[in-house]
Formats: structure tokens, sequence, C-alpha cells
């Protein structure tokens, strides 16, 4: 089983968007994922600031807004274990990758990637913004910027594993 991890800072904003998004397509591409399927999509954040959460209301009402559901997601912190286990560690931005590369093992640095260097139709955009501080639109766009990235990831998977 092929297994994925989004990563940001507190995986209340942009890494349970990415879970969420990501597990809408791969359903809507009739991939299924979990346990029982051929993927597993997970999302963590570097610091445990809201281990338990559900992710931010603004979040929550950016997916609902296309169909997409957050509401089973609970924020956990990244753990050691998780660089053994996930295939992919994908980051929201730099910090994230920075502090991903100072915890894993050297061994397991080649499985954390920035997300978006999966991303399609989003020249320039290299990293997905923090929307913590900021109001609604933020969020709306940050769905967008990873709406295009799972796009590209999603093609990615097909392309080079059996799903």
């Amino acid at each position: 089983m092929l297994k994925v991890l989004f990563v940001c800072l507190g995986n209340i904003c942009r890494s349970p968007t990415a879970e969420g998004v990501l597990r809408h397509k791969l359903h809507t591409a009739g991939i299924r994922d979990g346990y029982l399927g051929n993927i597993f999509i997970d999302s963590a954040g570097t610091g445990g600031y809201h281990i338990g959460e559900k992710p931010d209301k603004r979040s929550r009402k950016a997916a609902e807004k296309y169909g997409v559901s957050l509401e089973d997601i609970r924020s956990r912190k990244l753990t050691l274990q998780d660089f053994t286990d996930y295939d992919y560690i994908l980051g929201m931005d730099q910090e994230n990758i920075y502090n991903m590369k100072a915890l894993a093992p050297e061994e397991h640095h080649h499985k954390i990637r920035l997300f978006m260097e999966y991303g399609e139709n989003c020249p320039g955009i290299t990293e997905v913004p923090d929307p913590y501080s900021g109001g609604l639109d933020g969020f709306d766009r940050v769905y967008n910027i990873i709406d295009r990235g799972a796009d590209g990831f999603l093609k990615y998977l097909t392309t080079n594993y059996d799903l």
C-alpha cells in the first residue's frame, strides 16, 4: 500500500485540507483509500498545538464550498515513526521541509518534498501559504492552490502506481 502524509505547522489548515482534497479526488476517480484501498492518505503538523482538534472552521467552510468534507480529520503531531511508515511526506512550505529534515533520519530525506512540486497550472507558486492569521479569502485561496497541487499529484500517482 502506498502511503502519503501531508504536513504543515499545526495540522488544522493546509495539511488537513490537502488530505481531504486528495481523498475526494481519489474517490471521484474510483480509487479507494484507507486501510482497505491501495493508498492511505493522512496529515500531521510539525507542532503539537492542536492535537485532537478538527481542522480550522474556516478551512472546513472553504472545503465544503467544493463538496469536500474535513469533518473526520483530527490534528496530530508528526512523529519519528512517520518517516518510516510513509512513502511521500509532503510539506506545505520550506519551513515545514526544514523542520522535517531536522527530525528525520538521513535515509528518509528522499521522501520529504514540497507538495507544490506536483502542482499544475500554478506558475510561480512553490509553497502553500499559511492562512491561519488572515480572513476567509485566504482560506479560499489556499483551497484553490491545494486543489491544483492535488490534481498534479494525483496525475503523478496514477502515472507511476497501479491504484
